[in-house]
């Protein structure tokens, strides 16, 4: 007859077990500082979602400002602005797709895909030229919405690239209409 030997667990496994631990929480203690200084800061925070009051924006002119750091440009556009941007045939565009933040997936560059408003009236986009990153001047330049001058680039008046180095057209921003005269830039999810 056999007897199977049961394993007796000494006091040296339990050091073992004990340091194993120890060491874990330790390491644990040190990794989360490193991996917490990634999230974003309290101010970044409070800059994650900014309103708008448009009321005073007046058809033909933009408001300019800063969100996140970086400019936004908020157009009023002109009826004839918005017909001559809704009129633009989109096989003549160098990028044909919208960069709307708004729309899930990729949508082609249609004036009422880059419009916040259904009426095309309202134009949210952000004011960095996609080339290097320089602030473009607004009803400026061979189309008449924006040009850069620092390299070249001429945007229409829906913000989309026609001529110059800029690679796409300029970004459209997550923005919604919180009332008739507030946008918000940001969004309140996540």
């Amino acid at each position: 007859m056999s007897t199977v030997e049961e394993p007796v667990e000494t006091r040296r496994d339990f050091l073992y077990f004990a340091t194993a631990g120890a060491g874990a929480v330790a390491v644990g203690g040190a990794v989360w500082p490193l991996v917490n200084q990634m999230n974003p800061s309290a101010d970044v925070l409070a800059l994650s979602t900014v309103r708008v009051d448009v009321s005073g924006v007046q058809p033909g002119t933009q408001l300019t400002l800063k969100w996140q750091g970086k400019p936004v440009f908020i157009r009023a556009r002109t009826e004839e602005e918005i017909a001559q941007a809704r009129a633009t045939d989109l096989t003549d565009l160098p990028d044909q797709l919208a960069q709307n933040a708004n729309l899930a997936g990729d949508a082609d560059a249609a004036d009422e895909n880059r419009a916040l408003s259904e009426d095309g009236v309202w134009l949210v986009q952000m004011g960095i030229c996609t080339h290097l990153g320089c602030v473009p001047l607004g009803e400026a330049g061979d189309f008449g919405g924006w040009f850069c001058p620092c390299h070249g680039s001429h945007y229409d008046v829906a913000g989309r690239i026609r001529k110059g180095p800029a690679p796409r057209n300029l970004d459209i921003p997550v923005a919604s209409f919180v009332d008739e005269t507030t946008i918000q830039l940001g969004s309140n999810e996540g």
